[in-house]
């Protein structure tokens, strides 16, 4: 694909929601899971 501008590439054809959203969502997730493994693992050791 070739986009002429940045707003063209954040758009997606009309499916930037979607594409950036699945993005964020799986950031998310995964933030949330290392945190969760990072607390359950202090308070084992404690």
């Amino acid at each position: 694909m070739n986009w002429g501008s940045l707003n063209e590439f954040l758009a997606m054809g009309g499916y930037g929601v979607y594409v950036w959203g699945s993005y964020a969502m799986a950031v998310f997730c995964i933030s949330l899971e290392v945190f969760f493994l990072n607390r359950s693992m202090k308070k084992g050791q404690e």
